[in-house]
């Protein structure tokens, strides 16, 4: 039990109020609002670190518990270095850091929420009898069994990827410096609307890739089912890490 004096500031740290830690991939793409990578995008201030070398196609082709790269390396190096820096708590810009999820929180000794995907067994248990979650994910034939089991999740979980879109897959794939929005939420739709032709049963949708989120709210109107991402992950971890208070009587500030 922490007894804090509302009279005095305490130290330990070197940035504050900002609680979560996000640990950004190397990349040069344009990022919109509601993407994890915009600032703008959070209701509450996040500290942000690029880890050197992260480029999407190695992370998206890393293996689980392979520290031969230096790839898992330079992920807890980073880490370590916003929990020492302010952040209470460690979250991702990778959907496919799922595989590092185990190594983060045992490196960082803080909470970490390292992908989106750990949400599949929770909104799964929300959903009636007979539904289940289904998963839109950057690439669906580079997301396998491993980013899945170490998210908690069924490896049969319907998964649909956006490479055969027009827009989308191509700029981040690629690393474009230009993105058409109309074009790119076009993708995010086709790709849904094949998820739930293919797996009718499907009553909710996880989206692995933080880029997918300023989609989100046209996917949820197009499909008519909730919609999850890294969004709403960190907004639930940060309520946690951050608690709001109700300025009761007696309330610590």
């Amino acid at each position: 039990m922490v007894d804090h004096d509302p009279n005095r500031a305490y130290g330990g740290k070197t940035v504050y109020g900002a609680c979560v830690g996000i640990l950004m991939l190397e990349t040069r793409f344009p990022r919109i609002p509601g993407d994890i990578g915009h600032a703008a995008t959070w209701p509450f201030p996040v500290l942000y670190k690029v880890v050197r070398g992260a480029t999407g196609e190695r992370v998206t082709t890393a293996k689980p518990n392979d520290r031969s790269t230096g790839l898992l390396g330079a992920f807890l190096a980073a880490a370590a270095e916003l929990v020492q820096d302010g952040a209470d708590g460690i979250t991702t810009s990778c959907g496919f850091l799922s595989i590092y999820q185990r190594e983060l929180a045992a490196h960082c000794g803080v909470p970490v929420a390292a992908s989106a995907l750990l949400q599949i067994p929770f909104a799964e248990r929300l959903l009636p009898p007979g539904r289940r979650v289904g998963v839109l994910t950057f690439s669906a034939s580079q997301l396998g069994p491993d980013h899945l089991a170490a998210a908690g999740a069924a490896p049969d979980t319907p998964v649909v990827g956006t490479e055969h879109g027009s827009e989308f897959w191509r700029v981040m794939a690629h690393g474009e410096m230009t993105l058409d929005i109309p074009a790119a939420r076009k993708d995010i739709l086709a790709a849904g609307d094949k998820l739930l032709a293919e797996h009718p049963e499907i009553g909710a949708i996880v989206l692995e890739c933080t880029n997918m989120v300023p989609f989100a709210r046209a996917l949820h109107l197009r499909l008519g089912m909730p919609i999850y991402d890294i969004y709403s992950f960190v907004s639930w971890f940060h309520a946690g890490l951050s608690p709001r208070g109700f300025g009761l009587p007696g309330d610590p500030l």
